[in-house]
């Protein structure tokens, strides 16, 4: 019986301890496949953690607007680089719409529409783009399009034009959506965004209008955040929130994620946006700006670290002035400038042309395309995060003003490559980490039409006392604000500047040319805090001219103006040292080719 009793027993256990057996495996599998989820969950960049520890889940949409296909009536041509665009962002400029659009467009975009819809839907209106320019180091393009009429929004659209007539068929939900989204005004804007790294650290230098910083001054980085996301901010997926760790005038700098920071090629892309915050009040945060700026890796694409460093370069900000380009960097090559890096801000005249030119002869230019009005401080602070990968010394000067060593009244003997000698001297330097030199300010010395052998050789007077400086700086060397006053940058604690004496080399300033190269300044001021010629305001400022109202008038005596010293210094320098000996011309006065 005892052992009948046995024999039942072991046949149950064979019976039940496989079904057990099964649950155990399904509920460990489960809490395993839990675990991991809550880890992959928690490492996401996605993830709307806080540094505070709060936790703030937001749903979301994209309002990234897919172009819709295009419906060709057969054999239709010359659209196909626009089937697939996406536009990343639009930004309401003063007097344009700019359209960042997510891939390069080439050559020839005259076949490229914006297309206005009125705000009931009813009615659509097409006008040809104004222009179109490469942008993040040619990867996406840039779309000038004229301002929406009225009562028409401002989510424009593109459409491109085939040789058989194609068009663009839009469904009308989709267009309802693009709409309703907003679209920035460029006074309350997130406009730029770059991933500095430099082996020790890696942060992202972010570039907003609207929190009205001082200028000139640094802020409390403490009042300012950070937002990073996949999509817009106001449509978007959930967003990793990190402190400022410096501010001033436009520009922030911040932390990373965490998941970031172990992987920086996954920052490419990320668009970022910045808030106020009052660290007083726990949770008293601001919304994030609108934001059309997406993370740039911008070192590892154009310098390789292997690369020795170039001893001299120099930045400028530029709008309309391709035709003294060519006298500016030829000249200042010859003193030992090496790369070049020209901002230029919505030119539509042949700056590329002119650059292409250059560089068939190795001039080593790059143009960065800088769609954002009156944003020289900010645009010098992008400049100077290109070039510290590449450059030791990097000069910041505009291209009517040219450096000079004035020989006779000094030790330098004229040769090339003066000024590249000068900054190497202080290149080992423990402490010296800019270079400023004053400024000599020029008029039209009597001239009516602009010079054929160009301003050095062709505007002789000027005013005697010196005006402002220019500066040359280490950027590895600069403060972690960027802080700039466009004609110097504060510096990192321990380093300081050296006023190099006028003996040894000043600058040509060609300031009050004749009038119809001058008037231009009526019509665009770069600087962030300079104020627009026609507006009544701010009249005693020395960046203005002496004399002159709003209007863009000429005065009778124009040309005889700002003539106190006849100084030909620069002239027979240039001519004795760059002249063709046989025939007299210089080299900017004939295309190179």
């Amino acid at each position: 019986m005892d052992s009948e009793q046995r024999r039942k027993r072991k046949q149950q256990g064979r019976i039940y301890r496989p079904a057990c057996a099964k649950l155990l495996l399904v509920r460990s599998l489960t809490v395993c496949l839990s675990c991991l989820v809550f880890l992959l969950f928690i490492s996401s960049d996605r993830l709307p953690i806080r540094r505070d520890g709060s936790f703030r889940p937001v749903l979301r949409t994209s309002t990234m607007s897919l172009l819709p296909a295009f419906l060709t009536g057969g054999g239709g041509g010359g659209v196909s680089q626009y089937q697939n665009l996406v536009v990343e962002g639009r930004v309401l400029l003063p007097d344009h719409l700019v359209l960042i659009v997510s891939s390069k467009l080439t050559p020839p975009t005259d076949n490229l529409d914006c297309v206005y819809y009125d705000n009931m839907l009813e009615r659509a209106v097409l006008k040809p783009v104004i222009s179109v320019d490469g942008y993040h180091q040619q990867l996406k393009s840039i779309v000038r399009c004229h301002l929406p009429p009225l009562n028409f929004s401002a989510s424009v659209n593109l459409r491109g034009r085939g040789r058989s007539g194609d068009v663009v068929v839009e469904r009308r939900e989709w267009l309802l959506r693009l709409n309703q989204s907003v679209v920035p005004s460029w006074n309350k804007v997130v406009y730029e965004a770059v991933l500095d790294s430099n082996g020790y650290s890696s942060n992202v230098v972010v570039f907003a209008k609207g929190l009205n910083l001082r200028p000139h001054r640094e802020a409390d980085a403490r009042k300012f955040r950070c937002h990073f996301s996949l999509t817009d901010f106001d449509q978007g997926l959930f967003v990793f929130n990190t402190r400022a760790i410096a501010a001033a005038q436009e520009v922030f700098r911040c932390l990373l994620p965490p998941s970031i920071l172990n992987n920086l090629a996954k920052a490419k892309d990320i668009r970022v946006s910045v808030s106020r915050v009052d660290y007083n009040v726990e949770g008293a945060d601001g919304a994030p700006l609108p934001s059309v700026a997406k993370v740039q890796i911008i070192n590892s694409h154009e310098h390789k670290s292997n690369t020795r460093k170039y001893e001299l370069c120099a930045c400028t900000m530029l709008w309309n002035q391709a035709s003294f380009l060519r006298e500016w960097i030829i000249y200042h090559a010859w003193l030992g400038v090496e790369r070049w890096f020209i901002y230029d801000n919505n030119s539509d005249d042949e700056v590329q042309e002119v650059i292409d030119e250059l560089n068939l002869h190795k001039y080593n230019i790059t143009r960065h395309a800088w769609p954002w009005v009156k944003t020289q401080e900010a645009g010098f602070s992008h400049c100077a995060l290109r070039a510290k990968h590449e450059c030791k010394w990097l000069g910041f000067f505009d291209v009517d003003e040219f450096f000079y060593f004035p020989h006779g009244r000094g030790r330098y003997k004229p040769r090339p490559n003066l000024l590249r000698a000068l900054v190497k001297k202080y290149s080992d330097s423990p402490k010296i980490a800019e270079l400023r030199t004053v400024c000599h300010s020029y008029g039209p010395s009597g001239l009516t039409s602009p010079p054929s052998k160009g301003v050095t050789v062709g505007y002789t007077c000027r005013v005697e006392a010196p005006e402002r400086h220019k500066s040359v700086v280490r950027p590895e060397l600069l403060h972690t604000t960027l802080l700039n006053a466009v004609h110097h940058f504060k510096l990192r604690d321990g380093y300081k500047y050296l006023n190099v004496r006028e003996s040894k080399v000043l600058v040509n300033h060609y300031k009050y040319q004749v009038w119809d190269s001058f008037k231009a300044k009526f019509f665009r001021r770069v600087s962030t805090y300079v104020t627009n010629w026609q507006e009544d305001h701010n009249k005693g400022s020395k960046d203005r001219a002496p004399g002159l109202g709003t209007e863009a008038i000429e005065p009778l005596d124009w040309r005889l103006r700002f003539c106190e010293v006849w100084d030909t210094g620069l002239k027979h320098f240039v001519m004795a040292n760059l002249a063709d000996s046989t025939s007299g011309f210089l080299p900017w006065e004939r295309s190179l080719a």
